[in-house]
């Protein structure tokens, strides 16, 4: 009996092979546990893996459940169950949950793509380019646009009142939320940002609100040399080498403050856990002092 392949999964089995291409440059003979950390390091490679493999488990159930469900059922339910299994498979690799979100409805966005066949294409190519103006610095960076809470920002505040700090930089301040709201009452704070629209609306908020003072510079430039507390609510990948940084440019006493991502090997000298629907913990070392050491 001949299979009828769903036309969203032959874009999707199209899209993995552009992805195989891609993972064989990037070294597709590693060993495994570097072949982890390149799927890591560029998870757009794994994303498009995961569909593969998602597509072929449907296509699999395809073939079982032949003759037994109609087409308009299997179909439905084919991308119900493409989602599911790449998000599953998405988080089994530990890239982080908002490429979940984008293995469960890619299949959906695909098929929406296909059935707004009869609309012009200039929408789509909006929406890539607005896309790409805040989020490309997830690809270069492998860090995507976290926004940090009210109650956080409060917790900062805290902090930096109870040390008496007087000298803040957020390291990724994507719309610089919490930069304005630290900045005054004797604080000075700054924020760096590359993509380009987040860039631009947090210097206009920062200019119309006439606090904190954002900076178009990548996270890895930024002279942190002066400041008092470095925050950064970026991802796991940087960590290691962001706290490498701080130790090598940070003045002795300074805190550095990670956003939900802990230092990998490294043990926080406070952990403040706060009171908000994330439960976020924020991880909190002080810079060449003798309390940072390496985990048990």
């Amino acid at each position: 009996m001949r299979v009828r392949v769903p036309v969203f999964l032959r874009i999707t089995a199209a899209a993995a092979t552009v992805g195989a291409l891609e993972a064989e440059a990037a070294g597709k003979a590693m060993e495994p546990d570097r072949q982890m950390n390149a799927i890591r390091r560029y998870p757009i490679i794994g994303a498009v893996i995961i569909q593969m493999i998602a597509a072929l488990v449907v296509i699999a159930l395809k073939t079982v459940l032949a003759g037994m469900i109609d087409a308009r059922t299997f179909f439905w339910g084919a991308l119900a169950v493409q989602g599911l299994v790449a998000a599953a498979l998405t988080r089994a690799l530990g890239l982080p949950v908002w490429w979940a979100w984008i293995g469960l409805l890619f299949p959906v966005a695909v098929y929406l793509a296909l059935a707004a066949g009869s609309l012009p294409a200039w929408p789509f190519g909006v929406a890539f380019v607005v896309a790409y103006l805040f989020f490309s610095n997830t690809a270069g960076e492998r860090v995507p646009l976290y926004l940090t809470n009210r109650t956080t920002a409060k917790a900062l505040l805290t902090l930096m009142r109870e040390r008496g700090a007087t000298r803040f930089i957020d390291l990724g301040s994507g719309l610089g939320g919490v930069v304005r709201a630290l900045d005054g009452d004797g604080r000075v704070a700054l924020g760096v940002e590359t993509a380009p629209m987040a860039w631009l609306v947090s210097v206009l908020l920062s200019r119309i609100k006439r606090r904190g003072t954002i900076l178009r510079q990548d996270i890895w430039s930024a002279d942190i040399s002066h400041q008092d507390v470095v925050y950064a609510f970026l991802s796991p990948e940087p960590m290691p080498e962001l706290y490498e940084k701080a130790r090598r440019e940070m003045k002795p006493g300074g805190l550095f403050v990670s956003n939900s991502f802990a230092v990998p090997g490294v043990t926080a000298d406070e952990v403040w856990e706060l009171d908000d629907s994330r439960k976020t913990k924020l991880f909190i070392y002080k810079v060449n002092g003798s309390q940072s050491r390496p985990a048990d």
